[in-house]
């Protein structure tokens, strides 16, 4: 086999049952056969060629790939150029009770019937899970909104929309002690790793419910919520002179590092030069 043929899985550290594969290979050919999971795939650069429920099939570069559990195929690179894609694998007892909530019946029939898509929206979905899977930082909770959004829009997909979003079309006319508590309990625990197991005993609500609920009542996931609220937080204690490693550390954040990536999105820079403008005024 070519040295160019490279193959690499990483495990969820969240999920047993997620898997991703990040593969390069130009002499190789994969023989028939099928998975028990749900496979979905991004051709990052070459051509991946393939045949599969009775037909052959040409993934360029940016298009997606989705193999439903036990759809035979093979595969092999297209063309010349060294194929270079990543595959997540998710287990449809992970991915049921999420598709499940987002109104799909009888998840454990659900089946995605266009194998090769050019769609932009799933692409992003999918990448940013490979993401989440690759990184030691990942929060469950983080990996639970991630996993479940991506189930909402393979729902979306077949037409099945179960909930509108607040502040899209409407506004919330009153306050739900329910959500208010899940919103209080996070702010108690703004250095801690809270799981979306314990805002559901929290809230008294399945997970998955919570977490349609919750984004429909604040307009974010809880893991988006918690996030903010941290990076508030921290942004006061930066004002008042607490240094950037004590920060990270005492608002949950693993490192420097990990603080920086998740400030400089929401402020347009880093912590440090965040300080370094208050110091100048």
């Amino acid at each position: 086999m070519s040295a160019e043929n490279c193959f690499q899985f990483v495990k969820s550290a969240t999920f047993d049952e997620v898997m991703l594969l990040e593969a390069s290979m130009n002499d190789f050919c994969y023989g028939t056969h099928a998975h028990e999971e749900f496979s979905f795939g991004v051709t990052l650069s070459g051509r991946q060629d393939f045949y599969a429920l009775g037909e052959h099939h040409k993934s360029y570069s940016g298009n997606v790939i989705v193999f439903n559990p036990e759809d035979a195929h093979d595969g092999h690179s297209g063309t010349d150029d060294t194929l270079h894609y990543k595959m997540l694998y998710v287990h449809p007892d992970q991915l049921s009770p999420m598709l499940e909530s987002a109104g799909v019946r009888r998840a454990q029939d659900f089946r995605i019937e266009q194998t090769v898509q050019n769609d932009l929206e799933l692409k992003t979905h999918i990448l940013r899970l490979a993401a989440l899977v690759e990184s030691n930082t990942s929060s469950a909770m983080e990996y639970s909104s991630a996993l479940f959004e991506f189930a909402e829009y393979l729902a979306h997909q077949k037409g099945i929309q179960r909930s509108v979003r607040l502040g899209k079309s409407k506004r919330r006319a009153k306050k739900d002690p329910v959500f208010e508590r899940v919103r209080d309990y996070l702010h108690a625990h703004v250095s801690d790793e809270v799981s979306l197991d314990a805002l559901s005993q929290v809230a008294h609500m399945s997970k998955y419910h919570l977490l349609r609920c919750f984004r429909d009542y604040f307009g974010m996931t809880p893991h988006q919520y918690w996030q903010n609220y941290r990076i508030n937080r921290a942004k006061e204690a930066l004002s008042m002179g607490m240094s950037l490693t004590d920060v990270a550390l005492t608002f949950g954040f693993t490192d420097v590092s990990y603080f920086n990536r998740r400030f400089k999105p929401m402020f347009g820079v880093t912590p440090h030069q965040f300080r370094r403008t208050l110091l100048r005024t």
